[in-house]
């Protein structure tokens, strides 16, 4: 109850976002939603320009997430933290707006996508933007499965809750959009490496 709840509800600013859902539930001011909103909006509309290369459509898909998000507050459980809730949100809209679309879009270049972790060192080798490149040629489901772990940094269990299927399902899932996200990598790679000897053997016959 919100009496329970040893906060200073005069600063919004200092409240955890679980408070400020609990508060915003209970009395129904606004003030609480905008805070949470000028928290994560940013962040909301970054996700949805890796699904969209288009400032207005992903402008469009944040207004519609947080459309959302109000009417679907209530359901919010504390068990889960309210940022793993809310890109959660993000991410199921922006997949099946994606599937709607019925293409792919590309991944925008100035994204900042981190896959260095202990157990993926092979990852931590491959070449920051041409990783980013190759992120534009997988599969929404495989994009946010992977931005979810190596991104927000949610835990497999994080996940799991998340996408609603077992943890031994995210780790399978995620070892296949590993191996498809490599294996676009790598043809990627060497794609260029035979355009880049084909124009040097040109430039140096021309040279002769």
């Amino acid at each position: 109850m919100l009496s329970n709840l040893a906060i200073d509800i005069m600063n919004p600013k200092s409240l955890s976002d679980e408070q400020l859902v609990t508060l915003f539930i209970e009395t129904q001011k606004n003030l609480y939603f905008e805070h949470l909103y000028d928290r994560y909006a940013d962040k909301v509309y970054r996700k949805c320009m890796s699904f969209v290369k288009d400032e207005a459509k992903a402008e469009d898909f944040t207004h519609d997430i947080f459309m959302k998000l109000v009417l679907n507050i209530s359901t919010y459980k504390a068990t889960a933290k309210f940022s793993t809730w809310l890109y959660s949100i993000t991410y199921n809209y922006c997949i099946d707006q994606v599937r709607l679309s019925k293409k792919y879009v590309e991944y925008p270049l100035d994204y900042d996508f981190d896959l260095v972790e202990d157990d993926d060192s092979e990852f931590a080798e491959l070449e920051e933007q041409r990783l980013r490149k190759a992120l534009q040629q997988i599969v929404p489901e495989e994009k946010s499965i992977l931005l979810m772990k190596y991104q927000d940094e949610l835990s497999i269990k994080e996940i799991a809750s998340t996408l609603a299927i077992s943890e031994s399902a995210v780790k399978m899932r995620l070892l296949r959009a590993k191996e498809r996200l490599k294996k676009v990598y790598i043809e990627s790679a060497l794609f260029w490496g035979i355009i880049i000897t084909k124009m040097l053997s040109v430039l140096f016959t021309n040279n002769d």
